[in-house]
């Protein structure tokens, strides 16, 4: 549509500046007027004026993406780089603010006492590369001691991923401790099998009993963490992971912020120390 209208103008520019070319012809070629010299010149002032937009809107689309389309990737990129900084800075103004706050009630892996150095994480207990993640997460935590890993379990699996979410987070307010070890067992364990997967109307059920089994191996009370996992505490901070994922942009998982630094996906353990040394 844009080409026909830039075609159009830039033809009828061409024909208006003939046009005024041919001014002085007209009437008393012999009285040339002021009026007629202003008049010629306006006339071919529009027509050189339509004929460089014309010519502007039908070349530079075709130089951009044939001729030099690097043209459009470099205005692209920054962008993409200008709204990930300021996205970073949204990122680490909610973090000042709300840090402690969004560590209450989540699970926290490494130094929870006194970390220099807070690394948040949305993750999913059944998302191999959220498994994956944890593993880079547990070779920084165990080359530095002044490092705490915040877990926000980001529920994005239904049945597989509800129940042991629930528990990591109802654990913590019986034992901080064996929350963590409960939240590094389900990450490194398998919960379920192809066998509990064939019954689609008891996964929750049987996901859920696996768990607790686990639970139990860590030397949690069971029958309290069914309760907790029930409670008013577990489902605000599920409402919480999800919230901040929308304000975050976060759509998928692993997610992590290191330091008020955003690393979508499986990110490897020399980026996350490389960004904790920035």
């Amino acid at each position: 549509m844009w080409t026909i209208i830039a075609t159009f103008i830039f033809v009828f520019g061409v024909l208006l500046f003939v046009f005024s070319g041919f001014m002085p012809l007209f009437g008393d070629s012999k009285k040339i007027s002021v009026g007629k010299i202003i008049a010629q010149q306006f006339m071919a002032a529009v027509a050189v004026i339509m004929m460089v937009g014309g010519a502007c809107r039908l070349f530079v689309p075709y130089y951009l993406v044939k001729v030099n389309p690097a043209i459009v990737q470099d205005m692209v990129t920054g962008m993409q780089e200008q709204q990930e900084r300021e996205k970073e800075i949204a990122i680490r103004k909610v973090m000042e603010e709300e840090g402690d706050n969004m560590m209450r009630r989540a699970p926290v892996l490494g130094n929870r006492e006194d970390a220099k150095k807070t690394i948040y994480v949305w993750t999913d207990f059944s998302c191999p590369y959220c498994r994956r993640v944890h593993g880079e997460l547990a070779r920084v935590m165990a080359d530095r001691d002044d490092v705490r890993v915040v877990v926000k379990n980001f529920s994005i699996h239904g049945p597989l991923s509800d129940a042991p979410a629930r528990a990591v987070i109802a654990a913590k307010l019986q034992d901080p401790a064996k929350a963590a070890e409960l939240t590094d067992m389900l990450m490194t364990r398998e919960f379920y099998t192809q066998d509990d997967l064939k019954d689609q109307s008891k996964i929750a059920e049987k996901v859920e009993a696996n768990v607790m089994k686990m639970a139990k191996e860590v030397g949690l009370d069971t029958e309290k963490l069914k309760e907790d996992m029930k409670g008013s505490e577990v489902a605000e901070e599920m409402r919480e992971v999800r919230d901040l994922a929308q304000r975050f942009e976060i759509s998928g998982t692993p997610f992590l912020l290191v330091e008020g630094q955003a690393f979508p996906g499986a990110v490897p353990a020399a980026t996350i120390e490389e960004a904790l040394d920035k």
